[in-house]
């Protein structure tokens, strides 16, 4: 799977979509495509990646040699700059436009200071530029890794964490990694009170501490969704992801889903061994792109659902494409307005 800009959760409570394997397949489908079809009508990658790439020096016939355009591979920060295998200061190196990047479309040599383009034989390759190529690297931090991994492992727990999901990209130190599947994991936490199997008992009292509000847990075979919280006790959505409403006795135990089956060293990072307690982090792509994509999800997962024909009301005209610029195709002109890339690529 490559990087989403939205995940699985996000589109099921979209549709509010009860939790089945069959639809985490079509969902994981449909996010997959969208994602791909951002990055096209925007002609730009939005996560950020560490990566060396290589470029042909601007000879001295340019009108600026001190200037490489980077034109699609747009950068975050810069860690080395070379010419002709020769290391060149990044202190000596500008990256533009300074005023409201990242990202940067250009490179530029401080023209005050000795570095230079040109060091190699030929201007082929010459320029090796390694850094964080994309669009901006936002993140917040979501959870703490909640035992020691290895380097090796694929699975991970953490604390409650009820903004990740299947999709998520995650940074723990230096290494990121992609959430590719959770699964339900006991907090040794147990019900101080009998539930009834009715929707409006909705109150678990002597359980706070180490919950979230957002994050859904699991009591027997009934998940409930946590809606609010006080330092005493637990209000909670009976009957979530379409489980069914049961009586719960006292001192049954209290699952959530915090263990995490990832995909370790992702986009030019190494898997390391972590330690309980360090920080996760998870990247957020920019607003208008994740409504996008679970917007572009969702019209899928409709469109397959009706076998990709709509039934039209008496009177209305102009078919689905009246019916989508009202929509999706309105959400698309915004994005590409506020984050498509407006110049053409070098390869026309």
């Amino acid at each position: 799977m490559g990087i989403w800009y939205a995940t699985r959760e996000d589109v099921m409570r979209a549709v509010d979509s009860k939790e089945s394997a069959r639809n985490a397949g079509q969902i994981d489908r449909a996010l997959e495509a969208a994602s791909r079809s951002i990055e096209a009508l925007c002609h730009r990658r939005f996560y950020p990646e560490i990566a060396t790439r290589y470029f042909d020096w601007p000879n001295p016939q340019h009108a600026a040699p001190w200037r490489l355009w980077l034109d699609g591979n747009e950068l975050i920060s810069v860690s080395a700059v070379s010419s002709g295998g020769a290391a060149i200061s990044t202190a000596d190196v500008l990256l533009e436009p300074n005023t409201y990047g990242p990202p940067y479309s250009r490179l530029e040599l401080n023209i005050g200071a000795d570095a230079a383009f040109g060091g190699g034989s030929t201007y082929q390759r010459d320029i090796t530029v390694t850094g964080l190529y994309g669009y901006r690297n936002d993140e917040q931090p979501v959870a703490d890794l909640d035992g020691n991994i290895t380097s090796g492992a694929t699975t991970l727990d953490v604390t409650a964490a009820p903004l990740i999901g299947v999709g998520s990209l995650l940074r723990i130190g230096a290494e990121r990694m992609t959430v590719t599947g959770k699964t339900m994991r006991s907090t040794f936490v147990t019900t101080t009170a009998a539930l009834i199997a009715k929707a409006s008992d909705d109150v678990i009292v002597g359980v706070s501490a180490g919950f979230a509000v957002g994050e859904v847990i699991l009591v027997d075979g009934e998940r409930m969704l946590i809606v609010d919280q006080s330092p005493t006790s637990l209000v909670v959505k009976r009957g979530w992801d379409g489980s069914t409403l049961a009586a719960h006795g006292l001192g049954a135990t209290i699952y959530a889903p915090r263990t995490l089956t990832v995909t370790r060293g992702v986009l030019g990072t190494t898997a390391a061994a972590h330690t309980t307690g360090d920080d996760v982090y998870q990247w957020e792509p920019p607003g208008p792109i994740k409504t996008l994509a679970i917007a572009e999800a969702v019209s899928t997962l409709t469109q397959e659902h009706s076998a990709y024909s709509v039934m039209l009301r008496s009177g209305e005209t102009g078919g689905e494409r009246n019916r989508d610029l009202r929509g999706v195709a309105a959400l698309r002109e915004q994005v590409v307005n506020s984050h498509g890339r407006k110049a053409r690529l070098r390869g026309v």
